[in-house]
């Protein structure tokens, strides 16, 4: 008796099965694709709001751009290019943007292979201290990194914000890459240098091609993070020239109803770090999943 009902318990599935079960087919999908358009609902209503008179956006909501099509405009781009402080600010953004992340990269990468692969003194232990600082947050250093940037000569310019999002940015670029690094088996890096290969050539011909999806995770977590960054641009950038994230604030701040330049400005902002991370967003996702499938 007990064996007999045994076999039906396993042979019926439990709540919870059955649950996965129906989940895991078109009712997930459908929940899927409903997610994914409710979080690109506020990047499409910026973008039709960039498209409409200031007097159409503030007499109704982006969605009667559905019901009256032929009041779409560009005019409010056009104010955009003849608006001095917003092309000014795009220009720093990525003058800023594109050193940070690429330091970031380049010194992260060569510091997680030697955490990984080289011998040196007290190894271990430098490593720990990048974990470290991983759980300092950025608050922690703003006044007296701005003290030091200007008894030093490079507060409010690009180079301190720089330097202060690469300082920043490394402890998590060199533990990330550091493990994937580590990972690569022994035996195909002792072949390389049974073969004649230095340090320098195993690591661009070896290396750095097996760890590419995680370089370009890396990167576009790097580049987003900078380029979104408000913070620290408000304190250590130029006022004279501050990065797009700044320069909006400064226009809602001083001209509270310019929707016109504003709303075009922040789909301009916003869609340029999205074009990158669909860009790259295969080695992305290999990157995030690299380890997980032996």
């Amino acid at each position: 008796m007990s064996t007999d009902s045994a076999a039906r318990a396993k042979a019926k599935p439990t709540l919870a099965a059955r649950v996965a079960a129906r989940t895991g087919g078109g009712a997930m999908r459908v929940f899927l694709v409903l997610v994914g358009l409710f979080w690109l609902m506020p990047t499409v209503g910026l973008l039709l709001s960039s498209l409409r008179s200031p007097a159409d956006i503030n007499a109704s909501g982006w969605w009667e751009v559905f019901t009256e099509p032929a009041r779409i405009t560009t005019e409010n781009y056009s104010r955009l290019l003849e608006n001095d402080t917003i092309t000014d600010s795009l220009l720093s953004t990525v003058l800023i943007t594109v050193p940070a992340t690429v330091l970031v990269v380049v010194i992260g990468s060569l510091a997680g292979y030697a955490f990984a692969w080289m011998d040196f003194p007290g190894r271990d232990w430098w490593f720990l201290v990048v974990v470290g600082l991983l759980v300092v947050p950025v608050q922690v250093a703003l006044v007296p990194v701005s003290k030091l940037f200007g008894e030093i000569g490079i507060f409010e310019t690009t180079a301190g914000v720089v330097i202060f999002h690469v300082a920043f940015g490394l402890p998590f670029a060199i533990f990330l890459l550091r493990n994937f690094f580590a990972e690569i088996p022994r035996e195909l890096l002792e072949a390389a240098r049974l073969d004649g290969a230095g340090e320098i050539r195993l690591f661009t011909r070896v290396v750095l091609p097996l760890g590419g999806p995680a370089i370009a995770s890396l990167g576009i977590f790097q580049f987003l993070w900078v380029w979104n960054d408000m913070l620290v641009a408000l304190i250590f950038a130029d006022s004279e020239s501050p990065p797009i994230t700044v320069a909006l604030q400064q226009q809602v701040r001083q001209f509270g109803n310019n929707i016109d330049v504003l709303a075009p400005g922040a789909f301009v902002s916003m869609v340029i770090p999205l074009a990158v991370f669909f860009a790259f967003q295969r080695q992305f996702v290999s990157g995030v999943m690299a380890g997980a499938v032996k």
